[in-house]
């Protein structure tokens, strides 16, 4: 798939058209997927080896909707910042750590934001574009399998359509 995405980009130069390259270029990385490390008794957490490049060195934790935690790119965390009413600034703040990765990759998730989102041992991290979120692994799951049905019923009306 990357090999054919390189054929289509060089042959997008040759026409003199744009190429994906170019139109990620500028952009944030997109953080993707679903991991599901550990916190171990100390409060630490690995981050997924795919984010250490975008979050690797630093990140801001603050509190999510849904009771989930952000892990948010210095950036993406002062635009979002930037973005919010005036009272609910004051929440997203106060409950916000910047963090550096220890050389394992660890970050220490605060007991604040644990109790927060209802952390334990057991929880999952998801990509959701440009920053990631951190929650319990039986709320996570209860969330997914209840959005779940809904996006499959909606998925046309609400995805574009991709051709290949």
């Amino acid at each position: 798939m990357v090999a054919d995405q390189t054929i289509r980009d060089a042959d997008a130069n040759a026409q003199g058209s744009t190429t994906m390259a170019d139109l990620m270029a500028g952009l944030p990385p997109l953080l993707l997927g679903t991991y599901t490390p550990k916190i171990d008794a100390k409060g630490r957490m690995a981050l997924p080896a795919k984010f250490r490049s975008q979050l690797g060195q630093g990140l801001v934790m603050a509190r999510g909707q849904e009771r989930c935690v952000y892990l948010l790119p210095f950036d993406e965390f002062r635009r979002i910042a930037s973005q919010i009413q005036r009272e609910y600034l004051r929440v997203f703040l106060s409950g916000a750590v910047d963090q550096q990765p220890d050389k394992q990759g660890r970050v220490l998730v605060p007991q604040m934001l644990r109790d927060y989102a209802n952390l334990g041992s057991d929880v999952v991290v998801i990509g959701v574009g440009t920053r990631a979120e951190l929650w319990n692994k039986d709320t996570w799951e209860s969330y997914l399998a209840e959005k779940e049905e809904g996006y499959s019923d909606i998925a046309d009306d609400v995805l574009p359509e991709v051709e290949f």
